[in-house]
């Protein structure tokens, strides 16, 4: 099985941009998108090398001869969700053509008619890919989790039911923005001191958090749990996601139910989708090991030996910066963390089974979150929040500015790739956000 995944990986485009193995966008990765040029309207497209493949081209002129009628339909719809709802066969038989039209062994003819569907990145705008029905945010990394428990419960960090039981909350679907949307300041009620009355007003503690976004491809009839063994494969693809997040508003709010308006008002999302078959050589094992009956293992329901062994995914993420000061010294971003999402406490695969045990139904295009990403190292804190001791330690930058919190006109960007020797990168590209004052 390593071999065939070797060979695979040794192919080469006529796409050249491609076949640099640090550009992100390879043969074998091909993430899609939505996006729009001057003279079309918004429709799907693959990300290939400094390129975007047009599939609405690629299917009027008969590149797609042969797949699944739903196929065809999706190539001229305004987002991934049509083809999403194809099904993971479908889904399947599209990236064996793409990389058959792309290899480097397509004929001439072949190449050129392909070439006549290849759009510029330049020349595009990138637009929010999917348009989820449900929203469900995890609290998967355990090191976030004990980070933030010390901060309000330093004698009892971890509350007891962590290790056993995957952490999530329901989400707003309607206030997810694709990058480089302004996020505007929220408002809400804050209690400032012990004693004092609640107020209103723009959030003192704006904060990000760095995440990364699962889309799910087939979900299940109502009342239908999906087995651990099964939950992988009903991921369509990933991408980089922003949290946003008001701590002051939340630290008033969330008892006894949780994250409400502090969270509600704007999560961002990456405009490349990049397909769970594209990260096969980036699987690695699951932080924890052990065998069901132990006292820190998950209940039988949680428990694979393959996904303890291949359910982790071996990604770097970052994020990084940009102050308006920085941004007008011509100063490039900082970045304030590097973590990995193979060091989370529970893999994907777990969070799908554990969300429908109960029965409920999972729908094609829904989004799960992992929640923070965060790792054992200080640097590695995934948000502000942990970076600055509940904003205790404000952090110093590399122009003389610190922050506590985000201030106006503050662009956070984080960026996602996967990396191992001998095989090409994988990018998950940029999720982009700029902080805009509170009306």
């Amino acid at each position: 099985m390593e071999e065939n995944l070797a060979a695979e990986w040794n192919r080469k485009s006529w796409v050249e941009s491609a076949n640099d193995s640090s550009c992100g966008f390879p043969l074998q990765s091909l993430p899609y998108c939505i996006f729009t040029t001057e003279d079309s309207r918004p429709h799907p497209g693959i990300g290939i090398g400094d390129s975007i493949l047009d599939l609405q081209i690629c299917n009027r002129t008969g590149l797609f001869e042969g797949l699944p009628r739903p196929v065809h339909t999706a190539c001229d719809a305004r987002t991934l969700n049509p083809l999403i709802a194809c099904g993971s066969a479908a889904h399947a038989m599209l990236r064996t053509r793409l990389m058959h039209l792309l290899d480097e062994a397509a004929d001439p003819s072949t190449r050129h008619s392909v070439a006549a569907a290849l759009v510029s990145k330049q020349a595009a705008k990138l637009l929010k890919p999917v348009e989820p029905a449900n929203y469900t945010d995890f609290y998967a990394s355990i090191d976030h989790a004990t980070r933030v428990g010390e901060l309000f419960r330093p004698d009892n960090p971890l509350l007891p039911n962590y290790k056993h039981v995957p952490i999530g909350y329901h989400g707003r679907a309607s206030s997810i923005v694709v990058s480089g949307t302004e996020i505007r300041r929220p408002s809400g009620q804050t209690k400032p001191s012990e004693g004092s009355l609640p107020n209103f007003g723009p959030t003192r503690f704006l904060d990000y958090e760095l995440e990364v976004a699962l889309y799910i491809a087939d979900g299940n009839p109502l009342g239908e749990p999906i087995p651990i063994r099964e939950a992988a494969n009903r991921i369509f693809g990933i991408s980089l996601l922003n949290d946003w997040s008001a701590r002051d508003l939340q630290a008033w709010e969330y008892q006894p139910l949780g994250p409400f308006l502090a969270k509600s008002f704007a999560t961002s999302v990456s405009p490349w989708v990049v397909p769970f078959a594209a990260l096969a050589p980036f699987r690695v094992p699951a932080r924890i090991c052990p065998s069901f009956d132990s006292s820190d293992g998950p209940l039988p329901y949680l428990f694979d030996g393959i996904d303890q062994y291949t359910g982790a995914i071996d990604l770097t993420v970052e994020a990084w910066l940009q102050t308006p000061a920085m941004r007008a010294a011509g100063r490039p971003a900082h970045r304030l963390s590097e973590a990995s999402l193979a060091e989370l406490w529970w893999t994907p695969a777990q969070l799908i089974a554990h969300h429908t045990s109960n029965g409920c139904n999972l729908l094609p295009c829904d989004l799960l979150a992992t929640g923070t990403i965060s790792n054992r190292e200080d640097s590695s804190a995934g948000c502000l929040l942990e970076l600055t001791v509940g904003g205790a330690q404000p952090i110093q930058l590399p122009s003389g500015e610190t922050r506590r919190a985000l201030e106006d006109g503050d662009e956070v960007i984080l960026r996602g790739i996967c990396r191992r020797n001998g095989y090409p990168e994988v990018s998950l590209g940029e999720c982009r956000g700029i902080v805009a004052p509170a009306l």
